[in-house]
């Protein structure tokens, strides 16, 4: 299983790590731009194999596309980071030409990839490379619902001063401040609703608290998280590799599911080797339903600015 991550920074680096050391991949290639960057990258990775017990081989290539080919996934996260007091939305114009870029480069070295794109704006990014692309909707899947989903686990777990392993939650809708849609409604502690021990003034706090979340990063660091997206991504990467067939939110191109067509938004989908195998419906009450539309207009907004 040979693995690309286009884009050596934090977040491709800890993509790169978090990949090698659960070791189901024989190859991680990492590629950037900047001149010896992420050879740097691979080599200071590669030194810590025997450290933490992995067999995976990082290589770090600068711009040589041609090391990518025959990559099973693809991951692309080169583009410019936020800083404090910017929205996803408005990394659009740099971003967008970069992954249509590197998007095309990638398909005409490894033509039957799998595509993950996690540069900012994620859900139009991801729009972007289906269009540039032509590929399957099964093999272009936008990562933000994994991190996103993730944030939410954390601060219900902290709200319930609970083990993290206790929580289950997903985060649906597009990945932006305002497009995120936490369901409290069908999060869970051990199988029981959470709104079983919390408010709904307290589950409230909570919703905010996660759709800022990497906002919050943000400010506190000077630059976007790069711990937990690396995380998301790898974990994401793990389930189509092996197979594995968890369920879990992601940036996708919908038909009429949810009652939307022609949108990447985050939806719950089943990932397993041949990317998404399949698109989950939830049973959403209105007012969700209401929140989703809402959203999606958000995403289209930003869409349309790709013309």
């Amino acid at each position: 299983m040979k693995i690309t991550v286009v884009g050596a920074g934090a977040v491709g680096a800890s993509c790169a790590e978090y990949i090698a050391i659960k070791n189901f991949a024989s190859e991680v290639v990492l590629l950037d731009i900047k001149e010896g960057f992420a050879e740097g990258k691979a080599m200071d990775l590669m030194q810590t194999a025997t450290l933490n017990g992995f067999d995976t081989k990082i290589t770090g290539v600068t711009n040589d596309y041609g090391a990518t080919a025959g990559s099973d996934i693809c991951v692309i996260t080169s583009g410019i980071p936020r800083k404090p007091g910017m929205t996803r939305e408005e990394l659009i114009g740099i971003n967008a030409g970069i992954v249509q870029n590197v998007s095309a480069a990638l398909i005409e070295q490894s033509p039957d990839t799998i595509l993950v794109v996690v540069s900012n704006p994620m859900d139009t990014m991801t729009y972007l490379a289906h269009k540039v692309t032509g590929l399957p909707k099964n093999r272009i899947i936008g990562m933000g619902g994994a991190l996103d989903s993730a944030r939410f686990k954390y601060r219900l777990a902290e709200a319930l001063d609970a083990p993290s392993s206790d929580i289950d939650g997903m985060v649906i809708g597009g990945h932006s401040d305002t497009g995120m849609i936490p369901l409290t409604r069908l999060a869970t502690r051990s199988s029981v609703p959470v709104s079983e021990f919390l408010s709904t003034e307290r589950l409230d706090e909570v919703r905010e608290a996660t759709k800022v979340g990497g906002a919050t990063l943000t400010k506190l660091l000077g630059t976007s998280a790069w711990y937990a997206p690396g995380a998301a991504v790898s974990t994401l990467v793990q389930s189509i590799a092996c197979d594995q067939k968890k369920m879990m939110p992601c940036s996708t191109l919908l038909s009429g599911e949810y009652g939307l067509d022609d949108i990447c938004i985050g939806v719950p989908v089943i990932l397993g080797r041949n990317g998404i195998e399949k698109i989950v419906e939830l049973d959403l009450d209105e007012n969700e339903r209401a929140h989703l539309a809402e959203s999606a207009e958000g995403v289209r907004k930003t869409n349309d600015l790709l013309a």
